[in-house]
């Protein structure tokens, strides 16, 4: 498996493919994660890449590993990320 690409390495690439300067590709990046962070609850869509969600997780019981002792887990926020079909089938080919 190859090495992950940085910001860095993103922003250039997004800067070279665009004409722009890679100050501009970074800006761009940190207004759009401000966006899907503040928009997250009505869900934020990364058109063909996915959506971040806000779920609701019920209390439940749980157990503790350490001891086996069985624990109560209130309820929660979550934040979860759908990966949308066309990025699944792009990424690992159509079934």
């Amino acid at each position: 498996m190859g090495k992950a690409m940085s910001k860095t390495q993103i922003a250039s690439h997004f800067a070279e493919k665009f004409g722009l300067k890679k100050k501009v590709v970074v800006e761009i990046f940190e207004e759009l994660s401000k966006l899907a962070y503040k928009e997250a609850a009505n869900q934020f869509t990364f058109p063909g890449i996915g959506k971040l969600v806000l779920v609701d997780r019920k209390a439940r019981q749980g157990r503790n590993p350490a001891t086996g002792e069985i624990i109560q887990i209130p309820a929660k926020k979550v934040v979860k990320f759908k990966v949308a079909k066309a990025a699944k089938d792009a990424i690992l080919g159509k079934k």
